[in-house]
């Protein structure tokens, strides 16, 4: 089946930034120093939060092949056997630098590099002995596994991913790491989207929903903004997607009203003003959808004037290709309204 266009958004990755931060003592003075961001850059670049699970803004990202070098050179046969622990945690950080890295360059062969690096994490960890890092190295093992299965459309991948998630959250509960849990939680609705979209059926996107869900429990917009927004406009993709599936207008109006309180979230913790924007694009899509489904010729002229309003005040916060889609809803709305006015 072919869904809407939407747009979900990912969250800042700790982990990574973890990674980065802890392998900068590697390098040598002056390769340090270029680790940070080009703060002289003035261009905004307004689908950051779009672009996938290891995209990161605290570190300049030519940074990642010199850390991976360097880190990778450190991993020797000794060091393994003296200090088996510390050699897994440094594997798990090489292995989320070459997904960050994959992600960049849309390398598969650079994923399955990182997917090897957290496996052979695993070899070290066990479940009994080290639980948290056990947990952590399923997360991204989890992680790496659904940013490939996404680029590649693989499903197996995709419930790889669920599994590894899965099992992070034998030893992550919201009670104890409730910041981990609620991150899990979130991924775990993620892959089960991007599995259920390969998949028939909608019994795999209501599994999503419920993993959103349990995310929102544990976050709050004072300390999780970002992660909040994303969660709400998140789901309302995957609600969205579901009522397409089942040809249900009361799952559309879920996720209208799930793209609401991500609109609302963004602007009372003054996010990035382009999140705002988006979370418009996506709820007007929606109800463009709604009004196809009720056939809505209010409901349809109202959705026109909003992409209207989104194309004409904000050109600024949109990349070319959210623009194309933007006339595009408008197009179908005012050809919906003027075909049932008739």
């Amino acid at each position: 089946m072919k869904f809407s266009n939407t747009y979900l958004f990912y969250p800042d990755n700790r982990v990574l930034e973890r990674a980065i931060a802890g392998s900068i003592g590697m390098l040598d003075e002056a390769s340090a120093e270029a680790t940070m961001p080009d703060t002289g850059v003035t261009v905004a670049d307004n689908f950051l939060y779009t672009r996938g699970n290891y995209e990161q803004r605290r570190f300049n990202t030519n940074i990642l092949e010199r850390l991976g070098e360097a880190i990778e050179s450190s991993l020797t046969g000794e060091s393994r056997a003296q200090a088996p622990l510390d050699w897994a945690r440094a594997r798990n950080n090489l292995g989320n630098i070459l997904a960050a890295q994959a992600q960049q360059q849309r390398d598969a062969a650079l994923y399955e590099k990182a997917i090897q690096c957290f496996n052979q994490a695993l070899e070290a960890f066990s479940q009994e002995e080290s639980p948290l890092d056990w947990a952590a190295t399923q997360y991204n093992l989890g992680t790496a596994m659904q940013a490939l299965g996404r680029q590649e459309s693989d499903s197996k991948l995709l419930k790889a991913s669920i599994d590894a998630y899965t099992n992070a959250l034998l030893e992550w509960s919201r009670k104890e790491t409730p910041e981990e849990w609620a991150t899990a939680m979130h991924q775990l609705g993620a892959t089960f989207h991007a599995y259920g979209k390969l998949l028939k059926g909608s019994r795999t996107f209501e599994k999503s929903v419920v993993a959103y869900n349990n995310a929102l429990t544990a976050l709050d917009a004072d300390n999780y903004a970002v992660e909040l927004t994303a969660a709400h406009n998140n789901r309302g993709v995957v609600l969205q997607h579901l009522g397409e599936s089942e040809e249900n207008p009361e799952r559309v109006e879920e996720a209208i009203a799930s793209y609401e309180k991500a609109l609302t979230v963004s602007m009372e913790q003054q996010l990035p003003f382009h999140l705002a924007v988006i979370c418009r694009v996506n709820k007007a899509t929606a109800q463009n959808v709604l009004a196809e489904m009720k056939k809505d010729v209010a409901l349809a002229e109202e959705v026109a004037d909003e992409f209207e309003l989104i194309i004409e005040c904000f050109p600024h916060a949109l990349q070319p290709l959210c623009l194309k889609h933007c006339d595009e809803q408008l197009n179908r709305a005012k050809s919906l309204a003027l075909a049932n006015s008739a």
